[in-house]
């Protein structure tokens, strides 16, 4: 399955021989960037997650060792949502973490992202969730994560178009 937004801006598919989903999403930014909007709390809440949504740390260690959980919510439906995971590698062109939304405590993935450079202030970001199980990888697809994902990258947009990163 693939799924990739009308513009054609953020590629999601999940991978077939393996529990795991792909990103793509090409960015008007320098890599630098794209990684202090992923690792800087204050920028972070700005952008991650669905339009709706309101972003509180409880805490944020961006570094390799180190640990977050933020708060999502109150959501759509009234309800607020827990994650947290571990940063195992910050350097300045990937950032590897695991990933747990406290609604599914014992699902936790392995995120990789890297920050291919296109040149003219341009990056790729690449990420890859890995699951420990395809059912909870399907259950991530079907959450509307890709909701999530597309709005936050549209936030990101904006917030480095106008300098914000």
């Amino acid at each position: 399955m693939t799924t990739t937004t009308a513009d054609g801006s953020t590629t999601i598919e999940a991978v077939a021989d393996m529990p795991a989903i792909r990103m793509s999403r090409d960015f008007a930014a320098t890599p630098a960037q794209l990684v202090r909007a992923h690792t800087d709390p204050e920028l972070f809440v700005q952008w991650v997650g669905p339009d709706h949504s309101t972003v509180t740390i409880d805490y944020w260690d961006a570094r390799t060792g180190g640990s977050w959980r933020y708060v999502d919510g109150p959501g759509a439906d009234g309800q607020e949502y827990g994650f947290h995971g571990s940063f195992h590698d910050v350097r300045e062109d990937r950032l590897v973490q695991t990933f747990t939304y406290e609604g599914y405590p014992d699902s936790v993935a392995l995120e990789t992202m890297w920050f291919e450079d296109l040149g003219q202030g341009r990056t790729r970001l690449h990420a890859q969730s890995l699951f420990d199980s395809y059912e909870a990888r399907d259950g991530m697809l079907s959450s509307g994560m890709d909701v999530g994902v597309n709005d936050g990258y549209a936030k990101l947009d904006r917030l480095l178009a106008t300098g914000g990163v």
